[in-house]
């Protein structure tokens, strides 16, 4: 596969994983206007359902094709697409450090 391929499907990988991390932003900074302020354990509960949902939802779009490559023995691929879509996420957490940074 060429490498404008990888690097396409890594970018992707990075702007669904940013996207779902904004969406999830929006949600948590916003969860107090639609439910109310949470006093007892299920707020905690609710925070960390979302946390653990999270991390399986960024697990299969960080590591889900890689996985399956890897386990079609395109191992360089795998590899070259998990390094591509890591380095894309550091790019948008850059952008997005460097606007909250601009903005005080």
């Amino acid at each position: 596969m060429p490498k404008t391929k990888i690097i396409g499907y890594a970018l992707l990988n990075a702007a669904i994983a940013a996207g779902y991390v904004m969406l999830i932003a929006l949600f948590m900074t916003n969860i107090e206007t639609i439910v109310g302020p949470e006093t007892g354990i299920l707020g905690p509960t609710a925070f960390l359902l979302t946390f653990v949902i999270s991390a399986a939802v960024m697990g299969v779009v960080v590591f889900g094709r890689p996985v399956v490559w890897y386990l079609n023995d395109r191992k360089r691929e795998a590899i070259d697409l998990i390094i591509y879509t890591i380095f894309f996420l550091i790019v948008i957490a850059l952008i997005v450090f460097l606007s909250l940074a601009l903005n005080y």
